[in-house]
């Protein structure tokens, strides 16, 4: 004898999906701390594909994401990220941590752009950012 399955769990499924839909934030109500952590994800995404990209072609040299004003631009806006985020939560919650960690971050950053272009810059750069990233999200828990 050949059973059916009922269609309850199905709708069951579909109903926590719409629920999750609609519970689901828009992206204009991210704090400044989850949208800085979106672009240090974006910047690692930016550092591996483009080491992975030179390193498979070898040929390509001196082309835009390869510009050091590019990646001095990047910096820039990771400052100002970070003033406003990591400065204003300083000043709402009275922790000095998350600006500490983010601060030395940013300086690993900045360091990484007076390297050699050799694997070494991404490396130091990867790690600066994902300091930055934490530092963005201890500021993010300490609001809550």
């Amino acid at each position: 004898m050949t059973q059916v399955a009922s269609p309850a769990p199905v709708l069951t499924r579909l109903g926590a999906v719409v629920r999750a839909a609609r519970d689901a934030r828009p992206l204009t109500s991210l704090s400044g701390d989850q949208l800085a952590m979106g672009l240090s994800g974006l910047c690692l995404v930016h550092c591996l594909a483009t080491t992975v990209f030179f390193a498979s072609i070898a040929s390509v040299g001196g082309v835009f994401l390869e510009n050091h004003l590019f990646h001095e631009i990047g910096l820039i806006i990771a400052i100002g990220f970070a003033l406003i985020t990591l400065v204003s939560g300083v000043l709402s919650h009275g922790y000095m941590m998350p600006f500490a960690v983010g601060s030395f971050g940013l300086g690993m950053m900045a360091g990484a752009l007076s390297r050699p272009h050799d694997g070494s810059e991404v490396i130091a750069t990867m790690i600066g950012v994902a300091v930055v990233a934490l530092g963005h999200d201890l500021n993010r828990r300490a609001r809550h």
